[in-house]
């Protein structure tokens, strides 16, 4: 929904010459303008920009110790705004993550559980998006870049992005499609929208699509998505708005990988061309700087048009760091001082970068150890706007801490996810303990994450207390689903 704001013009410079009761009639239009701009919608209801990145590790930022990637313009929003250093991801894969952060409800009873293969790895009718719960409040919505949460062919023609909230998208629905930076089309609403490059195919289809990689590139698909979200903020700057930007760096093009053996797919290596690195860690290392860059863009223009200090930026990453673009993660450290990868419910699968910009509202050059997760976007976000949040979730705003309101900041009483793959495995978080189990009923693991954040030392033989509780935690949080059987279950 798009609101627009319609007040006269007046028009005042310095050979304005006033003829009699001009100045009456000069006050007059000020006051009106006044009061034309204090109730335009913006002015109480606040943009919001949610940018996530994929696959990008805690340490792949300078802001948050990377070394050789080179981050300029969002270790400068870090710098600008604020910085959290415990905020988690709702999963450690994909679909799942994604399906937490637009719900609002943790891995224990969320629709989307693991990266499927068909209707289970589509949003339901019945689930409340952030964009569904914003829409009442007047917001346009807009996602441009990858959904992953739906697709259009028969049977699963559920979880569409333009049926769950969005005004507008632009993008890939299906995730395999979403591995290739050169497709041969893009979803723009519900019609394919094409494109120049030509395909290779692979012969395996998974998750109903057969993937694979650019044989003749010529359209790079995250350089479109920058450049139609910078026309699509122009173009509603007069209303309140939620642009979720979904972008797919710096996740590998697995397809690539298997048939040409590099899937960092990015344009030029720019700036590591004359490095002495294998291809793929040049590609790695560059898609995260032309990210980086392209952020930039996006804080620029909100500068350009007099949005910024109405409109707060987020920006984070979908879950911990990959392995599989054909690079060496051991170059760049990705996970930083973080014990895991992505596929992990070790702090690196789940514990990723975030900062939030909005200047004169977030403190700027502060760190926050606030401990949140993607499913608090929803009870943030309705917060922002004045929008009722749904029933049922399981979110926390944590705008006060966002304003600096610490002391006002309301906690969780502890963070859970689940994972279906490698056997399943389970993860809690209360306080500053935290609990992992690399199998579904596997021992459980304990770490003291105030003194141990990189998970090396294994206290639950010390504290059987801690681990009595965080099991009974694991099996509170956890509802069963027809759609998402548990190891336990399947055996």
């Amino acid at each position: 929904m798009e609101k627009h704001l319609s007040c006269p013009r007046i028009q005042v410079g310095s050979a304005f010459r006033s003829p009699p009761g001009a100045a009456r009639m000069l006050l007059a239009g000020f006051a009106l303008l006044s009061a034309c701009l204090w109730s335009t919608p913006a002015a109480s209801q606040p943009n919001l920009i949610f940018i996530m990145a994929d696959d990008l590790g805690y340490g792949d930022l300078g802001c948050f110790g990377q070394k050789l990637i080179q981050t300029p313009r969002l270790d400068r929003m870090a710098a600008e705004g604020m910085r959290f250093t415990q905020f988690y991801a709702g999963a450690t894969v994909c679909a799942p993550s994604r399906c937490v952060l637009m719900t609002g409800k943790h891995m224990g009873h969320a629709t989307v559980r693991g990266n499927g293969q068909g209707p289970e790895q589509a949003l339901k009718n019945d689930d409340i998006t952030v964009a569904e719960a914003l829409k009442p409040a007047g917001y346009a919505t807009a996602l441009i870049g990858k959904w992953g949460l739906g697709d259009m062919r028969p049977g699963t023609d559920v979880g569409i992005p333009t049926r769950q909230g969005f005004d507008y998208f632009y993008g890939y629905l299906n995730q395999v499609h979403a591995h290739n930076y050169y497709p041969t089309f893009l979803w723009r609403n519900e019609e394919m929208a094409g494109l120049r490059n030509q395909v290779r195919l692979t012969p395996q289809n998974y998750g109903g699509f057969r993937g694979g990689a650019a044989s003749k590139r010529i359209d790079y698909s995250h350089d479109l998505f920058v450049s139609d979200s910078i026309e699509w903020i122009r173009d509603h700057r007069h209303a309140p708005f939620f642009l979720y930007l979904s972008l797919t760096i710096p996740h590998a093009n697995n397809e690539g990988t298997r048939l040409f053996g590099n899937g960092a797919e990015v344009p030029d290596y720019s700036p590591y061309q004359d490095r002495d690195w294998p291809d793929p860690d040049k590609g790695q290392a560059a898609m995260i700087t032309r990210m980086d860059r392209d952020v930039g863009h996006i804080l620029d223009l909100l500068g350009e048009l007099s949005l910024a200090n109405n409109t707060l930026v987020i920006f984070t990453s979908d879950n911990g760091p990959h392995n599989e673009a054909g690079h060496n993660p051991k170059r760049f450290n990705p996970s930083g001082p973080l014990r895991g990868m992505k596929r992990d419910l070790y702090e690196g699968g789940i514990r990723v970068p975030t900062l939030a910009w909005w200047p004169g509202t977030v403190p700027a050059g502060t760190t926050s150890d606030h401990v949140g997760y993607f499913g608090d976007l929803m009870a943030t976000a309705c917060e922002l706007s004045g929008a009722e949040p749904p029933p049922g979730i399981d979110s926390i705003s944590f705008l006060p801490t966002l304003t600096g309101k610490t002391a006002e900041q309301k906690k969780h009483a502890f963070l859970y996810w689940e994972f279906y793959e490698q056997g399943g495995k389970r993860a809690v978080r209360q306080g500053d303990w935290k609990a992992v189990r690399t199998k579904w009923n596997s021992n459980i693991e304990l770490y003291d994450l105030a003194g141990d954040p990189g998970e090396q030392t294994d206290l639950a033989s010390r504290h059987p207390e801690v681990v009595s509780r965080m099991a009974s935690l694991m099996e509170q949080a956890h509802r069963p689903s027809p759609e998402w059987p548990t190891p336990k279950s399947k055996n």
